[in-house]
């Protein structure tokens, strides 16, 4: 293999694709990345076997070829080089990868590219076009909810709906749940259901860009979800087993609604967790409504026995009557950093009912917090 690539572009694809490399792995080539020519292009894939990244960057082919080198080692040498043409030939026998650029001499010892997993590459016939502003928001606005426990493996997550033009996300962690709904932009030819996990959907967010479509494929009996966007592929095992039933954790009915400025109680929310912290997050929320001379609010109160206590008071629009209720306060502060609008509503109806948070003016997401218990 002889190949030269410019240092900027080289830099850029590493460390799209390092962030897939094994941390900690018995097999040593899975520390590594593999870098191969392909059609002309260079090719840079990192794998741990649950999750895929690939990405492609313009180079000049002199000779084909591949190899693998250790990650950390090579992202690091390759960020240190200056803004120029790097030069990369490899010396098949020793499997020294050898790297030139500006008057910057390296030699890498890497392991054969026979050893490095094979990974599928997407099928573009028979892929589902996303909508790429919707995707990265539903992204953010759900896989914050799922578990990041193994205790339940299905709770780490994301269940993926699609039917006819529609997609729907839900995610869930046994305390709280979200769900987020969208239109696709070209209809699917087939209804799917599959678990994704949460940490490779936020992978996906973070290499999403807006000038290029999301595609998705489900190769049939693989278990597996490709994603496709431009010269990038990432590949995620599915997780098996049966996603619970959010239907019937969902209020249908509330007696008490609340509507507020999504930032004010963002702001007072975040002020109320550095009290909260030291009780398990926990922070009272107390809805009153309006009178004549005087408009509703809502305020927020969080108690530590060490540091002190704190409240703070917003105007709200309240509908129904007055009602006190205890939260996990983070949780709070999670779905309101993802939340748009400048408004939302918080709807309620007893002390130990679930709690649902909405963005005013859309009813494509909805977000549902299970309260907690504390002493008067």
């Amino acid at each position: 293999m002889k190949v030269s690539c410019l240092q900027e572009n080289l830099s850029k694809g590493l460390s799209i694709v390092s962030r897939a490399v094994a941390a900690r792995s018995t097999l040593p080539v899975l520390g590594n990345i593999l870098v191969a020519t392909d059609n002309g292009r260079l090719k840079l894939s990192a794998t741990n076997l649950e999750l895929s990244i690939t990405c492609w960057i313009g180079a000049k082919i002199e000779a084909e070829g591949a190899t693998t080198v250790p990650a950390k080692t090579f992202v690091d040498l390759v960020n240190t080089l200056p803004q120029d043409k790097v030069e990369l030939d490899l010396n098949p026998r020793t499997q020294t990868l050898n790297l030139a650029c500006g008057r910057t001499r390296a030699h890498v010892k890497g392991i054969d590219a026979a050893e490095f997993p094979q990974i599928p590459q997407a099928d573009a016939d028979h892929a589902l076009e996303l909508n790429v502003e919707d995707l990265r928001e539903m992204i953010g606005q759900v896989t914050f909810a799922a578990a990041t426990d193994e205790a339940r493996p299905i709770l780490t997550g994301v269940m993926a709906r699609i039917d006819g033009v529609g997609l729907k996300l839900e995610a869930a962690d046994g305390f709280r749940l979200a769900v987020r709904t969208a239109h696709l932009s070209s209809p699917a030819a087939a209804a799917v259901n599959a678990v994704i996990p949460a940490r490779a959907l936020a992978e996906l967010a973070r290499l999403i860009t807006a000038d290029e479509p999301v595609h998705m494929s489900l190769p049939p009996g693989r278990g597996q979800v490709i994603f496709q966007h431009g010269s990038i592929e990432l590949v995620s095992q599915l997780i098996e087993g049966a996603f619970p039933d959010l239907t019937p954790v969902i209020p249908k009915t509330y007696t008490t609604r609340a509507v507020l400025p999504t930032d004010e109680f963002r702001k007072a929310c975040r002020t109320s967790d550095i009290f909260a912290r030291e009780a398990a997050h926990t922070a009272r929320i107390k809805i009153k409504p309006g009178s004549d001379d005087a408009p509703g609010h809502v305020s927020i109160s969080a108690t530590s026995a060490e540091t002190g206590d704190n409240q703070a008071e917003i105007d709200a629009s309240v509908e129904g009557g007055a009602v006190e209720i205890s939260f996990n306060v983070k949780y709070l502060v999670d779905v309101l950093n993802v939340i748009t609008t400048p408004n939302v509503a918080l709807e309620v109806s007893s002390p130990t009912s679930p709690g649902v948070i909405r963005p005013v003016t859309r009813d494509d997401y909805l977000y549902v917090a299970m309260p907690m218990h504390i002493g008067k």
